[in-house]
Parts: C-alpha cells; structure tokens; sequence
C-alpha cells in the first residue's frame, strides 16, 4: 500500500488511524513563552485527522501533563475535540464486541458516536497514561471526566491489582476486522511481576482468529530503568500485528520489527518537549496508519507547531589546546566558547525556521555534558577550570531563547569509586537543583538507591523500600502531604498487630528479628501494593477532614471577629480598648469548643478564663499549620505524635497579641487525633495467560524470504505456523 494521501487503496475496506502519544497538555502552562506550546499542537494533531478524513484518533496516554489538569487545561482540551471531533460525517466502522465490557468503567458503556444525543464526526480513543492515570476513592481520571462528556472513548483500564485481563475493543469495516487491546499505565514492577507470574491475559476473538489485524496501545516503560522497572518486549503475545508504545518520549515513529516474537512497534513519542534531553531532540512526528485485511502501512507525519530545540555536548578536557586552565583569562575564554557554541544553534533553528510560519520563533537550546550522569544537562569543567557566572551568560539570550533560565551548567565530577558501599548521594544538593535538571528523576529509584547505599543502622526495619517509594512519589507527584506519615502509622499498627498474634517474648533481639520477617514476607506481594493503597486512602480522607475543617474554622474566626465575648466565669467585659495593635484576645474563650488550634476543637481541654479583648484577631497566629511540608517535615511529624493506642498528650503555646492592652493570651493546642478510618476492598483472583500458538500476518512484499508492511506490492507473502 502506498503512502499518498490520495491513495485509491482508501476504500470502503481500509481503516485509516491517526496515532499520537504523549500530548501533555497543560505543560508549563504558566510560563509566559512556552505556556500555549501544548494546546498548539494539539490542535494541529486534529486538524491532521480532519484533513486526512480518518475513521478514529487512537491516543497512548498522557493527554494531559497533570493528574489534576487545571480549568484552562480541561477547557481548552474539550473546546478543541469539540472543534474538530463533533459534526454530520458518517461513522464507516462498526464495534462488534461487548462494549459494556469494553467501557465498563463509564457510567455510559458505549461509544459515544452511539449515543443519540451526540453528533460525534471523529471518534476518539484512548488508554490513560502515568501522568493522568485514576486516583482517589472513586478511581476516576480527568479522562473520565471527557469521556462522561462524550470526547472520548476510555478503554484499556484494569482495576485489579493481581491480574489483568484484556478485551478486546472489535472493529469492523468492509471486510477489514481490527482487535484493539489496551493497557493504560499501571506501575512497571507490578505489571512486571503479572506477567512474570502468567497474570496478563489478552483474550481473542472466538471466530476465526486468523482474520483479525491485532493492534495493542500500551504505556509503560520500555527502555530498562531498572530491573523490574520496565516491560521486555518479549513478554507480550506473539500473536500481535503491531504495538502503539506510549510513555517513551523520543520519537521512534518507524515500525521497527521484534525478532522473537515478530510483530512491529511503533513508538511516536511525545508532541512537546518536557525535558531537555536528546531523546527529546528528535523531530517529532504522529502516525497516519491504514489497515486493509491483514495489510498495513504507516505514513510520518511531521508536526510543524513543536518549538526548536536544540542540545550540544560540551567537555572543557577535550579542549586543552584552546584553554589552559593556569591562564589568567581563561574563564573568559571558556564563556566566549559557550556564547559561540549558543549563536551556531541558533542560526541553525532560524535557517529551520525558514518557510514555515507555524513554528514558534525562540527555540530551546542546551549545553550539556556528554559522559556525566544521565540526569544531568550540563558544562563539564573538570579538570582545572573555573566555572563562570551562568546567571549573566543566560541574560545575553533572554530574548531570543525560551529557555533563557537553564541554557547551560556547569558540573565538576568526583572520579569514580571502586565500592559500592562508598558511594554516598547528597539529598541536599540534589533537593536544592534546579526543576529542569531533575525533571526525569523518579522518586522510587531515588528511595531504592539511597537505602542501597544507606549503612547498616539506617536501613528500613518496618517498611519496605517498594512501600516507601509510593509513599514519597504520592507525596511528592500529587501532594498527598500525609502519605508518608499514615504509611508509617498503618505499618506501625499491622506491626503490633502481628506481634500481639505471635506472643513474641519481649526480648530485643527476638522483636526485631520477628518484625525483619514479618518485613520480609510482604515485599513484593499483593499485600504491600494493598497496604500502600490503604495509607495513601487514609491520607486522603484525612486531607478531606482537614479541608472541612480549616473552612469551619475561618467561619468561627470571621464570626467571632467584631463580637466581645464574655469568659466562663462570668467576669464582665472590659470596655474596648483602640491602640494600634492587631490582635484581639477574644478567639481565647476559656473552656470554649473553639479553641486556638483548628485540630483541638471538641477535645475538652481546658484553659484558664481571662477577659476578652476588642482589638482585631490577627488571623495568622490562629491558622493551621502551613501545608506545604517537606518530606522532613512529613517524617518528623511521626515522631513528635503518639501512637494510636495512647492518649494524646495537651501542651499550651504562648502567643503574644500586639495591642495597647500589653496582655498575654495562651491558647491550649492539644496533638491532632490520630485514628481515623478506611476502607478498601480487594479481590484475590489468579488466571494463568491463554497460549497462543497460532501465528500469521499478511502483508504485501515483493520479497518473500523478508516480509515488509510497508512496501507496496500485488502479491502478499504469508508467514507460516510459529
């Protein structure tokens, strides 16, 4: 089949599919140069499906860069598939598969061109990715969200934690038929070990398997991170035509074949630039896939609107016969050779720029090291050098860059040491970096690195490294600010628990030795992945109470502010007293419900009875504390609390009001309660992965002895039983 897109092979019997990944919309949003990037692009991919008259869209997650896309986001998201996605051109396929099955999460399971009260010209379906994936109690996803809306078509997600079960989406057009599986993101070791434990099945048509195209859209990690973070390709069925990878940003658009298990990938990457790394660097494209009978041939098509960006590697050793590091000016010399290197990029991207007027004007340039760590974009000056001012070489771009802040850094590195145990990560310098040099950083691997280097007497006792990771990813990605602090009470509870049930003998040593074991029976089980969710559950419904909470006690706050309130006593008031002070006596009112901590209310503490003043409450000192914790803060908080099962203990906390009347209030602050209630469901299922033996795509090739999809041909080679 050929590529043009005036092709005669576009009939009643060919599917035609734009394929994108990765969109991001809402990234950087509030940057003044790069704010509007995403929804540019996006709107260019829809145009592309509008002009190329395609049957659907197929999306491979990440449709948006936060989990909670703000209003523009969802705006602009909804008015643009509005745009292009809704009119009077007929739908020419069919769904002949169960599509309460298919959409069993909506509460409207069916495709939206379906429902009568819609008018949909451009169905559009999509997996969810790590970035916009369900969360909360209900499991929902701002995908959810368009999809009650009737955009888009949510398919590929699996609630349980043990197994996965696939089911097909079926498509039929002409004599074309099309089984479309998804996997939306699900964490990579858990996914990991399902297949590792034959807990993935991908089900198959009933009749005549042979005849169906097989196309898979999965999102996940597939370049290795780490031993367990990532999916081999070799896991998946053999009996696939071709897989959509999502999640990878580097465009690898062109089907590239699997050897072992003989199907093509294709991995279109994402259509803005997140990080500036080389992967990023790569042109990037969306798909135009067109499927007839068993035949398929993807075309490239080039995104116009994507900013520029450029990144060069830069070692200062590999330079000595133009810098001497004894010599006086050479730091003068080396920013002259960074401020040279930067103009070159730049006259390459407005050469680029050149006849295309859709392109952004400034464009993304980067200095970065060539052999450093991974996670680093920067100026090696190892070796002698001295570093110059970043601040000042950025400000010579400010107007011709839009990233003006992170052009170029500079890093000096430590020679390499021989032991593992010597190695040592600084947290503090690594906290204190900049977002765009950790803007790849993955806190699991973080966790799991510092706790294999960590010694001895710092090693985790009751958590697990896996549990822990989460904990700190939901604390960190999506402000879950107790996350790390229930995980540990809820360990901490199970713990105790398990001890009781043993009658372990109050020894030290038998005590720690049983909470190793019992540690030790739980990583990587369902039963850690359970536990996670409910502390993260738990964090929730506290988070909730506190927001109810802080409202209701701005209200007592605000009613209280222009009353003088009598104390319990009896005592009269004394007459109101003007000065130049903000505070005001009166949110004190002896043993009142409404104490000076939000958290104290209803406990009962008493306090001393003093007179009410009239000057203003100064709101501060009444406040709770601030949200925004660090982690430090998170894992402190444990430590100053006391455990479930004791009482909590009251401490009084002067605060001193500024006003005429010189008088000291003290407010009694009793601990935050610490039970608080949860609950989650799990179902236990096991289900060994259905055997495929059958194996035969057909595609047009000139060449028998190497089949190629993508070339054009009268005959077809067939590929045997495998």
């Amino acid at each position: 089949m050929t590529s043009s897109s005036g092709n005669t092979l576009d009939d009643e019997d060919t599917l035609k599919i734009l394929i994108a990944t990765d969109i991001h919309l809402g990234y950087l949003e509030k940057d003044a140069i790069r704010g509007n990037d995403t929804y540019v692009t996006f709107d260019e991919i829809l145009k592309h499906a509008k002009q190329n008259d395609v049957d659907f869209i197929l999306l491979g997650g990440d449709l948006f860069h936060d989990n909670k896309p703000s209003r523009k986001s969802l705006h602009n998201c909804i008015e643009l598939l509005r745009k292009y996605c809704m009119g009077d051109k007929p739908i020419t396929f069919e769904i002949l598969s169960d599509q309460a099955v298919n959409f069993s999460t909506s509460k409207f399971p069916w495709v939206n061109y379906q429902d009568e009260n819609l008018n949909i010209s451009i169905p559009v379906f999509s997996v969810h990715g790590n970035h916009d994936d369900p969360t909360g109690a209900d499991g929902l996803c701002a995908l959810d969200v368009l999809s009650c809306a009737g955009l888009v078509n949510h398919f590929g997600r699996s609630r349980s934690v043990e197994k996965v079960e696939v089911s097909p989406v079926l498509l039929q057009k002409g004599s074309t038929r099309i089984a479309m599986y998804g996997i939306g993101s699900i964490p990579d070791e858990r996914l990991y070990r399902m297949f590792l434990n034959n807990q993935v099945t991908m089900l198959r048509p009933r009749e005549d398997e042979s005849s169906w195209f097989n196309l898979l859209v999965v999102h996940q990690n597939r370049s290795k991170h780490g031993a367990t973070n990532y999916i081999p390709e070799q896991f998946l069925d053999d009996f696939l035509d071709l897989v959509v990878w999502g999640h990878e940003h580097e465009c690898r658009i062109d089907p590239e074949r699997n050897e072992q298990r003989l199907f093509y990938i294709t991995q279109p990457g994402s259509s803005v630039v997140t990080s500036l790394s080389p992967g990023e660097a790569v042109k990037k494209h969306i798909g135009l896939l067109r499927v007839k009978g068993r035949k398929m041939n993807l075309e490239k098509i080039p995104l116009q609107t994507v900013r520029q960006f450029f990144i060069q590697d830069v070692v200062l050793r590999d330079h000595l016969n133009l810098f001497n590091p004894d010599h006086p000016k050479v730091t003068q010399k080396i920013e002259a050779f960074c401020q040279e290197k930067v103009e070159e990029m730049l006259d390459e991207a407005e050469r680029d720029r050149l006849g295309n007027p859709q392109m952004p004007e400034k464009p993304l340039i980067r200095l970065r090291h060539s052999c450093g760590p991974p996670l680093l974009h920067q100026v090696d000056y190892t070796g002698g050098f001295e570093a110059f001012n970043v601040m000042r070489f950025n400000q010579k771009f400010v107007d011709r860059l839009a990233n003006p802040k992170d052009v170029v850094h500079f890093v000096r590195h430590r020679e390499c040491k021989d032991a593992k145990d010597e190695e040592n990560i600084n947290f503090d310098e690594l906290l204190s970096r900049a977002s765009a040099e950790v803007m790849q950083l993955r806190v699991e691997d973080l966790v799991k690195q510092y706790f294999a280097t960590a010694e001895k007497n710092m090693q985790l006792s009751l958590l697990t490294e896996q549990g822990m990771g989460k904990a700190v990813q939901e604390f960190v990605d999506k402000e879950e600010r107790d996350a790390i602090e229930e995980l540990i009470n809820y360990q901490l509870e199970k713990t105790q628990h398990h001890l009781k049930e043993r009658r372990v003998e109050a020894v030290e040593e038998k005590i720690d030795e049983e909470i190793r074991r019992f540690r030790d029976s739980k990583m990587n089980t369902v039963e850690e992945d359970e536990e996670v969710k409910e502390a993260i559950s738990r964090a929730k419904a506290h988070r909730t109470q506190e927001d109810r909470d802080s409202v209701a006690g701005d209200l007592d706050i605000s009613e209280e502010a222009d009353v003088a309130m009598d104390s319990d006593d009896g005592f009269p008031a004394p007459p109101p007293a003007r000065g130049r002070g903000r505070g005001r006596a009166s949110s004190a009112r002896g043993a009142s419900s409404r104490g000076a901590s939000r958290r104290g209310r209803g406990a009962g503490i008493p306090s001393e009875p003093r007179p009410a003043g009239r000057g203003r409450a100064q709101k501060t000192a009444l406040a709770s504390p601030t949200k925004n914790r660090s982690i430090m803060d998170a894992f402190q908080a444990v430590s100053q609390r006391p455990s479930r099962g004791t009482a909590p203990k009251s401490y009084t906390e002067q605060i001193d009001i500024d006003d005429d009347s010189d008088e000291d209030v003290s407010f009694a602050k009793p601990s935050r309660p610490t039970q608080r209630t949860s609950a989650m469901a799990s179902t236990s299922r096991s289900s060994q992965s259905q055997s495929q033996s059958y194996k035969g795509v057909f595609f047009e090739d000139d060449d028998e002895d190497e089949p190629d999809p993508f070339k054009s041909s009268t005959s077809s080679s067939r590929r045997g039983q495998r």
